[in-house]
This record gives C-alpha cells, structure tokens and sequence, in this order.
C-alpha cells in the first residue's frame, strides 16, 4: 500500500533511522525515501548507510513526498511546521511521532484539513522488535490509519489506541526500554555481587529477560501465572521476589510508567 508512494522523514535520529531500516527490509526502494537532517555528519551516515536521498530544507521535503514523518523534537514542532506548511497540501499524509503533542496541535499549525496520525515507537524498532501504539485526527481517513499501521508493522507490533491514551503509550511501551534496561543492569550487577565474572552475569541477564518475555508473548499466560510456576514453596525464587515486593521493585515502575506520562502531557501543554 505505502510501497508506491514518496516518505520523507524530517529529523534522522534513531527512531528515523529505526523505520527506515525496517521499510527498506519490506522492499521499499531507497530511491522513495527522502530525509532532512539539520546535522551534516548525520546526513552523510544516513545516505552512505541506506543510499536514500537528502531533502536541502524541510519545505522541499513536503513538497515532494506524499507522506512526511516527523521525527523531531517535541519543543521545535511549531518552528518546522511553519518552515513546511507552503509546501503542505491535503492529499499528503503527516504521520508525526512526537511525544506529547496531539493532531490537533499539528491540525491547528498547518491549518486547512491536513490528515494526521499520531504513532508513538520505540527503539526495539532498530532490530524490527519495536511496539507502536497509532490514532488518527479528525480529519485522517480509516485507509490513512490502515497504511499507518501497514508502515508500522514493518518494524513493531502495533496497537490502535484513542489519542487520549497516548501519554499513557509514552510512559509504557515509548520509554519502556529503559527501565528494562536498567533491570537488565541491574541483574546483572547482582550476579557480580555474588561472585559472577561481568561478561558472564551480563549475558545471562539479556538471555533471562530475552527468554522470558517471549514466553509471555508465546503462551499467553499471564505473567503472574508463569511467575507462580517458577516460585516453588520454600524455594529460591520465592525469596527474591519476596524481596522484589520489599523494596518496592513494582511500585516504582509503575511510579516510572506515570512519570513519564506525566512529562509527555506536559509537553503537549506547552
């Protein structure tokens, strides 16, 4: 569906780069993808790297794309739009995944009926294991939103969500790695303490959260239920997680998931 149409990319940081990776793996050719980076190192990364091509300023990049992403910071949104709404017409699509800030804000700053969706990824997305969740303005179409997800799922399990659920994607699944990340630290710093070479404790860690997370997703059970099936009465497993509760492990992620919800509201409101 997206395969014969232009996409460009305003900003080429990681996330950019995530879905550029992910949409040429689908066999879109290189020569459909345009991109404006500010940062001339990037640029050149970027082009060498994917053989794309390089848009010179933001409003000739909308001009010649049928559907433009905007992959930029959520503080400078209306300071580009105002560069690219010369070039913008109705018939082009605007997929932003700017943390915080609604389709009604980017409606409202290039005026007339621009078709919106709002997608929120995640960096997993480099390696195609991503998670997205997409809504779509008021004036985007069903098919907008369907093309949206087909884009998306090249590079991430997508869930379609109502906008007012987005701030609560940005805390979960949009910052979500790093916490995981920090508990794969974590760990792993706990197997040094008790004696473990720190090569050997790391990948341990990465295999333990790797392995069970799938068999979360591969048997459906939920994740209490498998947790019980490790916990044997007066056993090890038990203990820790015991300790887990103690120090109060599941209360500050979830303290983690609302912080960073918080802060992407906070960014819509500025």
């Amino acid at each position: 569906m997206f395969k014969d149409q232009k996409i460009g990319f305003i900003g080429g940081g990681n996330m950019a780069e995530a879905i550029i990776k992910g949409l040429l793996a689908t066999s879109l050719s290189a020569e459909n993808i345009t991109v404006f980076e500010p940062n001339a190192s990037r640029r050149t990364y970027l082009q060498d790297t994917f053989g794309i091509a390089l848009a010179s300023n933001n409003l000739q990049l909308v001009a010649d794309c049928d559907i433009t992403i905007l992959a930029i910071k959520p503080q400078i949104v209306a300071a580009v739009l105002q560069e690219m709404v010369a070039g913008y017409n109705d018939s082009k699509l605007i997929i932003s995944i700017l943390a915080g800030v609604t389709t009604t804000t980017i409606e409202q700053l290039l005026a007339s009926n621009p078709r919106v969706v709002r997608v929120m990824p995640n960096t997993p997305a480099l390696i195609g294991e991503g998670a997205s969740a997409i809504c779509r303005g008021q004036h985007a179409s069903l098919e907008d939103l369907l093309l949206v997800q087909q884009l998306f799922q090249a590079v991430s399990k997508v869930e379609l969500v109502e906008e007012w659920q987005m701030d609560a994607v940005t805390g979960l699944s949009g910052s979500g790695p790093a916490y995981v990340y920090t508990v794969i630290e974590a760990l792993a710093d706990g197997g040094v303490r008790e004696g473990l070479q720190r090569k050997v404790a790391h990948e341990l860690a990465v295999q333990t959260v790797i392995g069970a997370a799938m068999l979360v997703r591969e048997t459906k059970e939920h994740p209490a239920v498998l947790r019980d099936q490790v916990c044997s009465p007066g056993g090890t497993t038990i203990a820790g997680v015991s300790s887990l509760e103690t120090n109060g492990l599941r209360n500050a992620l979830i303290e983690a998931v609302s912080a960073a919800a918080a802060r992407s509201r906070e960014l819509g409101s500025n």
